[in-house]
């Protein structure tokens, strides 16, 4: 909630017209009971149809300004809910952007997608009511009660007896459901990461017939939802019938004692009609006080949801130093183990990259490959030993810069909509298009580029849907190598080329004017077996080092996995 009212202060002037324009349609709104008071008792009493057309005229024209009133505090109330959650969006993206992979891993997509989404549009609608009614609804109901004591003091009585008895209800629904819809929210996620994971995975579960279960698992997931929300749905929903037959009981007892008072002269039977109005006023009032707390209270929890986000450190730039980076990598003694697991995803690896080498790193699933090149740009962080590009530990280097010298082809191969242009600028903004193309002819993705319709101009869908797996795979690597940097990183991101373009893409790697220090990442054998060196991962231990025929003589791992993929030299070397 504070960081609500600090972008709150950003909208200081429509906080306060909108309530006070609110306020003053209130104040029309408590003069039209004496209004027509004023009809029944002069103009219905002495026939005057003039007086009483006169007083409908000046209930009109209240009306009217109370309308006006109306419109120009929803205007600004909205424009302030409206520029509040836009901003909340903003901040929620500029955090999440911030986040280690470790913090993200951490609190999870599904989480973070509901908080920009559900969360943030009831925290608009919360803002936008309590603007317009948070003063309104209580001005009005002990505006009506402070009427009601002009008039008359015992019937009033009765209006200093209710209040306070709604307020109880009011406010004890409130405490109670308040952590009932901290609970739906939170089912609200799991329902979000369900569709998350089916949506991303359809093709899957089409293939192997699964659409039932995860149809079955998804049903008991809503039912679970829509139990909580029930739940809360029925404690919330007695507000209003419980608020209505106290009130109700408050007008009977209004109407007997108006109607003794009437018997000896002391109240006019227009005096008896003021005060049955003002006691519908506060009964209307005090339904739209409750629909607003329920409404408030749903948009405290989700504001609450949205700052735990925002308290969330961004990643600490750790070092301030600045980086001429030639690409020499060294890991002295790394492990890395991720948060919240039992074991090393990586123990005590230590080897030396120099500038322009070729490293290949293989091993079986899960093995440790991925974590490994994460080290190197700081995408993690090790927790124990040193990452050194050029002798410096990367956790001393300003991380943009770190980042801007390396480039990382994750294993995903991830294209944004718009343009191919404006996917291969991610390396480099102001990159030419001769360097465009000479990063697409070094991928193996000029001719990908040269035959589609606009050619850098070509449309991107989101996901990059409108390419093949290894064309999608092909423009990530050029992507990467528009940035010209020192050290590439290749994370499996070959795995849909075939053998031929997988071997030119590392030919041509090798053949630039200023070759990088490339990290391939494989499970092919063929892919790493003219690296300079090769890394064998098992369980998170390095098995073994060096280049292939080295590897080949001595390194049972390595021999498992290239005779499994090579079986006819097992004959040869048997």
């Amino acid at each position: 909630m504070k960081t609500l009212m600090k972008l709150m202060k950003g909208y200081s002037r429509e906080s306060i017209l909108a309530p006070l324009f609110k306020m003053l349609e209130a104040t029309f709104e408590l003069l039209i009971p004496l209004v027509v008071a004023a009809i029944v008792d002069i103009g219905i009493a002495n026939a005057d149809g003039s007086y009483i057309v006169k007083m409908c005229i000046v209930m009109v024209a209240l009306g009217i300004v109370g309308l006006i009133c109306a419109i120009v505090a929803q205007y600004f109330s909205a424009k302030a809910a409206v520029g509040v959650a836009a901003r909340l969006r903003h901040n929620v993206m500029e955090r999440v952007l911030g986040l280690s992979y470790t913090q993200i891993d951490h609190v999870g997509y599904s989480t973070i997608i509901t908080r920009m989404t559900s969360d943030i549009n009831q925290v608009q609608t919360g803002v936008n009511l309590a603007l317009r009614l948070l003063l309104r609804s209580p001005f009005v109901v002990f505006g009506a009660m402070v009427m009601a004591f002009t008039i008359d003091f015992d019937a009033a009585l009765v209006f200093a007896g209710v209040i306070p008895v709604l307020c109880i209800v009011v406010f004890g629904i409130m405490l109670i459901t308040m952590p009932m819809y901290r609970k739906v929210q939170e089912g609200l996620d799991g329902v979000t990461a369900a569709t998350r994971q089916n949506l991303a995975g359809v093709r899957v579960l089409r293939a192997f017939c699964r659409e039932d279960n995860e149809v079955h698992d998804f049903e008991q997931c809503t039912q679970e939802l829509t139990r909580r929300q029930q739940i809360a749905g029925r404690i919330s929903g007695l507000m209003n019938p419980v608020t209505f037959v106290i009130v109700n009981l408050a007008v009977v007892v209004l109407i007997k004692v108006g109607a003794m008072k009437v018997d000896g002269g002391i109240l006019t039977q227009g005096m008896v009609i003021a005060l049955y109005n003002y006691m519908s006023q506060i009964l209307v009032e005090l339904i739209k006080m409750a629909n607003l707390i329920i409404t408030m209270t749903k948009a405290a929890v989700c504001a609450n949801r949205i700052e735990s986000v925002l308290e969330i450190p961004v990643e600490a730039v750790t070092g301030e130093k600045s980086l001429s980076c030639r690409g020499k990598v060294e890991f002295r003694n790394v492990s890395a183990t991720y948060e919240g697991a039992a074991e090393a995803s990586l123990e005590n690896i230590s080897f030396i990259a120099q500038p322009g080498q070729t490293i290949g790193i293989i091993g079986g699933t899960g093995s440790g490959k991925t974590t490994l090149v994460n080290l190197i740009p700081g995408l993690y962080n090790a927790s124990s030993g040193q990452v050194l590009l050029d002798g410096v530990d990367v956790r001393e280097l300003d991380k943009h810069a770190l980042r801007q010298s390396i480039g990382i082809v994750p294993q995903k191969a991830v294209l944004f909509h718009g343009t191919i242009r404006e996917n291969l600028l991610w390396g480099r903004e102001d990159a030419t298009d001769e360097e465009l193309w000479q990063a697409l002819e070094i991928a193996q993705a000029a001719d990908v580029v040269k035959d589609k319709e606009g050619k850098l101009d070509g449309e991107v869908a989101q996901g990059g849907t409108n390419f093949s797996g290894g064309q999608r795979q092909r423009l990530t690597i050029a992507r990467a190598l528009v940035r010209k940097p020192s050290v590439l990183i290749l994370d499996d991101s070959a795995s849909a080329l075939d053998y031929s373009t997988d071997a030119s893409l590392r030919g041509a790697i090798r053949r630039m004017k200023n070759p990088p220090t490339t990290f391939i990442v494989s499970q092919r054998a063929a892919s790493v077996r003219c690296a300079d060196l090769i890394l064998v991962l098992d369980d998170g231990v390095l098995a073994g080092q060096g280049t292939h025929e080295q590897l080949l003589a001595g390194c049972a791992v390595y021999q498992e996995i290239y005779y499994s993929q090579f079986p006819k030299e097992v004959a040869d070397h048997a």
